[in-house]
C-alpha cells in the first residue's frame, strides 16, 4: 500500500443537532464518533469530510469540547505519517495559528489528520468573520482549507499530496451562498489553479508537468446539487474538466456510489445524521472508503450503525379504501394512522436486526427509538388533528412522538396568476377566520408570514434585525436564534430604563416605557443603519483597491 492513498469520505455530520434533546441529543457525536473510528479501523492516511461538521456555526461549549475530545482521543497518537504535502501550506491554510498542516506541527503527534472545507451551516460568522473550523484548526485537531476571501475573484488552489508514486491533488471549496457562486462561476470568476509548466528552471517546469500528467485531480464542495430555483444550485456542467473525482457535500441524500458526468465520477455521501424528515433521510447513512493509486481509485461504501432508524412514508386519505366513506371522522382516521405507524415501527425494528446480523465486528445493541414520519394528505373534505396528541400514544415507543404526522393538501395553481395577485389571494385566506390554521398554512407561502408579522410596526424589536434573525432561523436552522435575540432586546431596554429611573419606579408609566422602547429602538436601527453604510464602504473601497492594483499590474507588463 506504499502508493496507495486510503482516504475517508464523509460529510455534513451535523454535531449538535438538537444536542439539548434527551432523547436525540447524543446521537451526532455517536456517528461523529463512528465515522473517528472507522478511520482508526481501516488504518486511512487521513479524513476528508466535506462540510457542515457543525450543525451551529456558534456551537456551544459543550459541543465544541465533546469534538475536540473525540478527535485527541481517536485521531492523536504516534502513527507516522505516510505521505508528504508539496504545495505551499501558508496558502493552503492561511490561518496564523494554523502554520501548515497539523501532521507537521512538532508540538503535536497526529495519527490520522481531518482535512475539512465549511458548510453552510457552520460557515464564518461573527467578529474577525471566524469559522469553528478555524477553532478546531487553531488547536491542532482539523486542517481547515477551501475559503475564498475575495468572492469576486474565487482561486481555488490545490494541496499536492504525495504517496509513493502516486500524486494526488485535492481542491476544495467551502459554502458561497448559491445564487452568487453560480453568478461567479457563469461570468469567469471561478478559477481552478493548477501547477505552472511553464517555469524558466528545467527541474521545476518537468516537476510540474508531472503534477499536470499523472495526478490525482479531486474537488470538495459544499453547494446545492438540485435545482432549487434559476441559480439556487451549481450545474455539474460547471465542474472543469480536468477533475477526476468531485466529493459533493450539503445534500444529504446517500448517493454514495459514484455517478460518471463528463468524464468525472461525482460522489454525493448525504449526512451521518437526519436532521430533517424528509423521504430523503430515510436512506441508509454512509461513509466512504476510498483508495486512490495513480490516476485509478476503488470506492467502498461502509453503512454507519450507531444512526438511529428512521422510517418514513406517504399517505394520502382519499386513496386510502376503508377511509372513503369516512370524510369528516377524524376518529377513523386517527385508528388507520395508528395502524400505519405500528406497521413502520416492526420494520424498522425488522432492518435493525437485519443490519446486526449483516454488520462485521459489531456488537449487538438494543435498538434505540425509531424516528417515525407520515406525509399525510387530507385533500379531498378529510380534517386535520391534533399531532401532539396524536403522538401521545407512543411517547415511550418513537424518538418523535410530537411531529410523526405531517398534514399537507395538494395546491391548486390557478392559470394567469401573477404574484401580485397570488399574493393578494393568500392574504385573504390568511385573515379568514372561518378556514382552519393547517388549511391557511397550505396554502400561505412562508415569506408572505414573514411580511405580515414583519410589516406591523414593532413596539420593541427592531425591524431590520429582526429580519436577520428570521432570516437566520430559515437558512440555517438555529432554533434558538429568535429567542436569544428577543431575550438580548428586551434586557437591553430593561437595562436602559433601570438607569433612568433607579430612584422612581413610580414613574414607569405605560406611556414613558413605550416612549423609552421607541427611542432605544430607534437608536439600534441608526446603529444598524451605519453599520451597513460603513460596510457598503469598505466593499467599494476594497473592489477600487483591486481595481487600481489591476490597473498598475496591467502597466507594469
Amino acid at each position: 500500500m506504499a502508493n496507495t492513498f486510503r482516504i475517508l469520505i464523509s460529510t455534513d455530520n451535523h454535531v449538535g443537532y438538537l444536542e439539548d434533546d434527551q432523547i436525540r441529543g447524543k446521537d451526532s457525536f455517536q456517528s461523529f464518533e463512528e465515522v473517528l473510528l472507522l478511520a482508526k479501523q481501516y488504518n486511512v492516511d487521513f479524513i476528508l469530510l466535506g462540510g457542515d461538521l457543525f450543525h451551529h456555526s456558534q456551537p456551544s461549549l459543550y459541543c465544541l469540547r465533546e469534538v475536540m475530545g473525540l478527535i485527541r482521543q481517536h485521531l492523536f497518537g504516534d502513527k507516522p505519517c505516510e505521505f508528504n504535502i508539496c504545495s505551499d501550506q501558508s496558502i493552503n491554510f492561511p490561518s496564523r495559528f494554523q502554520r501548515g498542516c497539523n501532521v507537521y506541527d512538532p508540538n503535536l503527534n497526529i495519527s490520522i489528520p481531518i482535512f475539512t472545507i465549511h458548510g453552510n451551516h457552520d460557515d464564518p460568522v461573527g467578529q474577525g468573520n471566524l469559522s469553528a473550523m478555524d477553532l478546531l484548526a487553531s488547536v491542532g485537531c482539523a486542517n481547515y482549507f477551501g475559503r475564498s476571501h475575495d468572492l469576486n475573484d474565487i482561486k481555488v488552489y490545490p494541496i499536492l499530496m504525495q504517496k509513493g508514486d502516486t500524486k494526488l491533488a485535492l481542491y476544495g471549496l467551502g459554502n458561497v451562498r448559491d445564487e452568487r457562486l453560480h453568478h461567479a462561476w457563469r461570468d469567469g470568476s471561478v478559477s481552478f489553479i493548477r501547477p505552472d509548466s511553464s517555469d524558466q528552471d528545467d527541474q521545476e517546469r518537468r516537476q510540474s508537468q508531472e503534477w499536470l500528467d499523472h495526478a490525482f485531480n479531486m474537488f470538495v464542495l459544499h453547494q446545492n446539487r438540485v435545482r432549487h430555483g434559476p441559480t439556487s444550485y451549481i450545474p455539474e456542467e460547471f465542474l472543469d474538466e480536468f477533475l477526476d473525482f468531485v466529493l459533493w457535500g450539503h445534500e444529504h441524500d446517500c448517493r454514495i456510489d459514484p455517478e460518471p458526468r463528463d468524464g468525472k465520477d461525482i460522489c454525493q455521501p448525504g449526512s451521518s445524521i437526519a436532521t430533517s424528515l424528509a423521504e430523503g433521510e430515510a436512506l441508509p447513512k454512509h461513509v466512504g472508503l476510498l483508495e486512490i493509486t495513480g490516476k485509478d481509485y476503488s470506492l467502498q461504501k461502509i453503512r454507519l450503525s450507531t444512526v438511529r432508524p428512521f422510517q418514513y412514508t406517504a399517505v394520502a386519505l382519499s386513496q386510502v379504501d376503508e377511509l372513503r366513506s369516512a370524510v369528516g371522522d377524524a376518529k377513523a382516521c386517527q385508528r388507520y394512522l395508528y395502524s400505519v405507524v405500528e406497521d413502520l415501527i416492526g420494520r424498522a425494528e425488522r432492518e435493525w436486526e437485519e443490519q446486526q446480523e449483516e454488520g462485521e465486528n459489531r456488537e449487538d445493541r438494543t435498538m434505540p427509538l425509531p424516528l417515525i414520519r407520515i406525509r399525510v394528505d387530507y385533500s379531498g373534505g378529510f380534517d386535520a388533528f391534533n399531532v401532539v396528541v396524536f403522538g401521545k400514544k407512543f411517547v415511550s415507543r418513537v424518538a418523535n412522538p410530537r411531529d410523526i404526522l405531517k398534514f399537507h393538501r395538494q395546491r391548486t395553481n390557478i392559470a394567469g396568476e401573477n404574484a401580485t395577485t397570488r399574493r393578494q389571494r393568500q392574504q385573504q385566506i390568511l385573515n379568514d377566520p372561518t378556514s382552519s390554521v393547517p388549511e391557511r398554512l397550505d396554502n400561505v407561502r412562508v415569506e408572505t408570514l414573514v411580511d405580515e408579522i414583519l410589516g406591523r410596526n414593532l413596539e420593541v424589536l427592531p425591524e431590520n434585525e429582526m429580519q436577520d434573525v428570521v432570516q437566520k432561523l430559515i437558512d440555517k436552522d438555529d432554533k434558538n436564534a429568535v429567542s436569544s435575540f428577543i431575550k438580548q432586546s428586551v434586557l437591553r431596554m430593561k437595562r436602559s430604563i433601570d438607569g433612568d429611573q433607579r430612584s422612581n419606579i413610580d414613574n414607569l408609566s405605560d406611556q414613558y416605557v413605550k416612549r423609552r422602547a421607541t427611542e432605544l429602538k430607534q437608536d439600534r436601527f441608526d446603529m444598524y443603519a451605519r453599520e451597513q453604510t460603513s460596510r457598503n464602504s469598505r466593499r467599494r473601497a476594497r473592489q477600487q483597491r483591486d481595481a487600481m492594483d489591476m490597473n498598475d499590474n496591467d502597466n507594469d507588463e
